[in-house]
């Protein structure tokens, strides 16, 4: 009898053990697979308040509220799209890439900031630090299309405010933790807005019939 249930005990330990490290396997490889899927279905829903009216009109207005949908974030060199929530705390940050509301809008005169998980939660900028001078970064925004050229990268600690600073032409800022599976540092993506196009006509969202 006591045998059996050591047979037992080391055989959930095991399998305990197997999953953990698939588990972990996964993150390393990919990304946290929970949040992954919670985080699909937030950004399924940022793109449907995205095309309701009171939402819309409330980006337009430079005034949108936490939690808003305010756009949507397309790097075509990293094979990122994202719908942007208005806001970087916790919860807005786990809907998708969140813009910092002390900064302009994305379009906006000076610079834009939008932050962004690299590990969990779909970790939409897991490869910020891919982007080469001149990738092409795409906001679109209910009042416009604008189209971003990246400048550099920089590592910089999590305090450094200087990022924010305004220059003499409209730029957008991307942050992330740096390193990976780390909070010690921030990189960070440096990009110049170089087009600005009208928005473009978006079709009315249809409901998905199950």
């Amino acid at each position: 009898m006591v045998k059996a249930i050591l047979r037992f005990a080391a055989s959930v330990m095991m399998v305990s053990g197997v999953l953990l490290i698939g588990d972990a396997g996964a993150t390393f490889l990919w990304q946290e697979p929970v949040s992954w899927y919670l985080v699909q279905s937030q950004q399924t829903k940022l793109e449907e308040a995205l095309a309701s009216p009171p939402a819309r009109a409330r980006v337009i207005a430079k005034k949108p509220l936490k939690g808003d949908a305010i756009g949507k974030l397309t790097i075509p060199a990293i094979k990122l799209k994202r719908f942007l929530v208005q806001g970087t705390d916790t919860a807005s940050l786990r809907k998708g890439p969140g813009h910092y509301p002390s900064t302009p809008l994305p379009g906006q005169r000076g610079t834009a900031a939008i932050a962004g998980h690299r590990t969990t939660y779909g970790a939409p900028f897991r490869h910020l630090d891919s982007l080469k001078r001149g990738d092409r970064i795409i906001v679109d925004m209910p009042y416009g299309r604008y189209v971003y050229i990246v400048q550099r990268l920089k590592i910089v600690d999590p305090s450094e405010l200087s990022i924010l600073k305004r220059k003499s032409y409209n730029r957008l800022v991307l942050s992330a933790c740096h390193p990976l599976y780390s909070a010690a540092q921030r990189i960070i993506a440096f990009a110049r807005l170089k087009t600005k196009l009208p928005a473009r006509v978006r079709k009315p969202h249809r409901p998905r019939h199950k």
